[in-house]
């Protein structure tokens, strides 16, 4: 125990101490606090701007119907839609209204045609371009109109039909999926980053270890399961402490300035999470860390030359990058209930990203996510002790890679 304590110490102060580690972390906490600061920063440039926004500093927007009458109507129908133009109504040709567009004296217009019939002219049509969506509505409302005055309505009974107001609510029996979507991408993003970082860090360490030949004196002083755990698990507190300044940072920036986000219902959805789905996913990082990491520091040990990690861990990282994108798949899909989920929620190597998903998006049974933990609990245990098998054997050997088979032939003679 007491070896192990040495190492886990000796490791997390290594992490701590590291150089990069530092600057990773302060560069993420700065980042995240600009961009909680964003709305805040904007603000006071708009205040220092000046206020005096006008409807002429707004872009324009031209309207033409078949009789200067029809424009002024149609303007102010487009007027109520469009309220974030000018909204003019001409009736100039259609060369002219042309010239303007492509002069930037107005950045847009509509012809009317007919009551169901227009043409949209814009210089460079962007593909966030909504307008003539927007006009649709504007169009379909006219046209409804003017067909109940035409069956014999008044127009005040025509417009309260199509001002008519649904009241709806909404119930949901289960997981709001809209509400939990953002903080589970985030926190599964953060999973994938955390274990691809560090796990590669732990099979680097184990091999610059290995090659400049200290651990020929470890292992004679050590346990392979002391120095194995202790390495995954100083690792492991390494990048929760480095996410716990991310995330606090990101917390309190967004407490600090929560006011200037308004009603932003992404950010705050994403510092909205039950603390039941915080405790999971904590248990599955934790978790899902360590059989990674114990597979990374595995194959760390085996490779000859520190040249060779990339490749050696190449199977392991697409593991687990193909978990990543199945998952990420099903929860950009909204079906994350799949059999290829259900299945994956009970893989050990898939079932960190994949069980938390379920739990964040959908409604799924305790019996199922308690399965889903004791073996992942019970897999955490045999891939470390066969890790550190793997790892008192492969630091030993010298030369070229290692075959597969006579690894595990050493590992059984271990």
């Amino acid at each position: 125990m007491k070896q192990f304590e040495k190492i886990l110490k000796f490791e997390l102060k290594y992490y701590l101490k590291n150089k990069v580690f530092v600057g990773i972390t302060v560069f993420l906490v700065l980042l995240i606090t600009i961009v909680m600061f964003f709305p805040r920063i904007m603000d006071i440039f708009k205040s220092d701007s000046g206020t005096d926004n006008t409807a002429s500093e707004l872009a324009v927007m031209l309207v033409k119907a078949e009789s200067p009458e029809q424009s002024a109507i149609m303007k102010e129908y487009f007027a109520s839609a469009f309220t974030d133009y000018d909204v003019q109504s001409t009736d100039e040709e259609i060369d002219t209204i042309k010239d303007k567009i492509l002069s930037e004296e107005a950045e847009c217009a509509f012809v009317i045609n007919g009551a169901a019939s227009y043409t949209y002219y814009v210089n460079n049509l962007s593909i966030y371009d909504v307008n003539t969506g927007i006009a649709d509505e504007v169009m379909q409302n006219i046209y409804q109109i003017n067909a109940m005055i035409d069956s014999g309505m008044t127009p005040e009974q025509a417009g309260e039909i199509m001002a008519v107001q649904i009241d709806s609510t909404t119930e949901s029996l289960g997981v709001d999926q809209m509400q939990n979507y953002w903080y589970t991408y985030i926190m599964i993003f953060a999973l994938y980053m955390v274990i691809l970082l560090y796990g590669q860090m732990v099979a680097t360490n184990v091999a610059t270890e290995k090659s400049s030949r200290a651990m020929e004196v470890l292992i004679t002083s050590a346990k392979p399961t002391s120095m194995m755990f202790g390495k995954v698990i100083a690792s492991c507190l390494a990048g929760i402490i480095q996410l716990i300044a991310v995330f606090g940072a990101a917390l309190l920036c967004f407490n600090l300035n929560k006011s200037y986000w308004g009603d932003n219902m992404i950010v705050s959805s994403i510092f909205d999470m039950p603390p039941s789905l915080l405790g999971f996913m904590l248990i599955f990082f934790v978790l899902g860390f360590f059989i990674y990491a114990f597979l990374y520091g595995a194959i760390g040990s085996t490779a000859s030359k520190l040249e060779d990690i990339n490749t050696s861990v190449m199977p392991i990282t697409m593991l687990f990058i193909i978990a990543f994108f199945v998952v990420m798949y099903s929860l950009a899909s909204g079906n994350v209930d799949s059999i290829l989920m259900k299945v994956c929620s009970l893989v050990p190597f898939t079932s960190p990203m994949a069980m938390f998903t379920r739990i964040a998006m959908s409604t799924v049974s305790w019996y199922e996510i308690i399965i889903s933990i004791a073996v992942l609990i019970g897999s955490v245990i045999g891939v470390g002790f066969v890790s550190a098998k793997i790892y008192r054997v492969g630091v030993l050997l010298y030369g070229t890679t290692p075959k597969i088979s006579s690894v595990i032939k050493a590992v059984f003679k271990a």
